[in-house]
């Protein structure tokens, strides 16, 4: 069997890779590594896919497309370290039958924590606590704490991230509502949760969590009449991508200091510094790292390494991702 790693030698990649997983990787047949601190450009791809069984990858990957593969005469499987492999697949891949594995699963777990993370410290004001202590003070005259337990939380989109979200909000008793095109009434009726509106959602319920795939017809779809119709005291949270938001009538909504927001995401990546979300104090800013988080990332290369031995023994895989999966993922 003969292995590319295409993942570029850099920090990113021994994160992923740690020297404990390149020698399994090794140990599975014979490995050709990219050497250099770059993406292999899609002429130099197309000729390393050649006599490759299994192409092994992560983030930024150019799509393998009819031109990267015109060589790609022996891949059998893409062993994608990332979540979505939404820019990175095509059609071409799924005819010639290769099978896709990524780590959207274990990414969604990860995320899913760092959602929950995110609502508790919001509602509980832990930054703005936090920051009074360092200041040697001790509590507030306004007490602005709130808990999780027995809220109303709203749901946009429903994927593999939001179900991890429902089944770990059962614990706090909320009453969920969730908006999808893809959820039926039996799945509602056996996760006790109501099919909602957007609209019903941004002016009902207490944290708002987005969770949309990006795509052309989710591109600002939290738009200013959604964001002045939410409740006081409510909570928008953005874990999925920043262009779902349309992010000037977002700082403009949030200048009234009705409701709060974390925002994980952002349109344009870094946060430019003249953002004017910087300068607000109703608002968590975190630099996408919802997850996976840093410890989760060996495990994820890991599992999907024995997903790859096992299929090639024969067994079912576990992370595969299906053209039609693909088809739904963010690109």
């Amino acid at each position: 069997m003969k292995i590319l790693v295409a993942f570029p030698n850099n920090a990113v990649r021994k994160t992923f890779i740690p020297e404990w997983l390149e020698k399994k990787i090794e140990s599975l047949g014979e490995t050709e590594w990219n050497t250099t601190d770059k993406q292999f450009p899609k002429e130099v791809l197309k000729e390393k896919l050649r006599g490759v069984d299994v192409c092994i990858s992560g983030w930024s990957m150019p799509q393998l497309d009819e031109e990267a593969l015109q060589n790609a005469d022996r891949l059998k499987l893409l062993v994608h370290t990332g979540g979505t492999v939404g820019t990175i697949v095509s059609d071409k891949l799924y005819d010639m039958g290769v099978k896709v594995l990524s780590g959207n699963l274990l990414y969604a777990e990860s995320v899913a924590e760092g959602v929950i993370a995110y609502m508790l410290s919001s509602l509980r004001d832990i930054p703005f606590y936090n920051g009074e202590m360092h200041k040697g003070k001790w509590g507030s005259v306004n007490n602005t704490s709130e808990g999780l337990l027995d809220q109303t939380v709203g749901i946009v989109g429903y994927g593999t991230i939001s179900k991890i979200v429902i089944n770990m909000l059962k614990l706090f008793r909320t009453k969920i509502k969730v908006y999808s095109r893809y959820i039926s009434d039996e799945e509602c009726a056996a996760n006790n949760i109501q099919k909602a509106s957007l609209e019903e959602i941004f002016s009902t319920c207490k944290i708002i969590s987005l969770h949309s795939a990006q795509s052309p017809s989710t591109c600002n779809m939290v738009n200013k009449p959604l964001l002045d119709s939410i409740s006081d005291g409510a909570i928008l949270i953005n874990t999925s991508r920043g262009s779902i938001v349309d992010e000037d009538a977002l700082a403009e909504a949030l200048a009234s200091k009705r409701f709060k927001a974390v925002l994980d995401v952002y349109q344009k990546e870094p946060l430019p510094a003249d953002s004017p979300l910087i300068r607000m104090d109703n608002v968590l800013l975190m630099p996408h790292m919802a997850g996976p988080t840093l410890d989760r990332r060996p495990y994820i290369t890991d599992a999907l390494l024995n997903d790859a031995i096992g299929f090639f023994e024969g067994k079912p895989l576990t992370y595969e991702i299906t053209s039609e999966f693909a088809g739904r993922m963010t690109k």
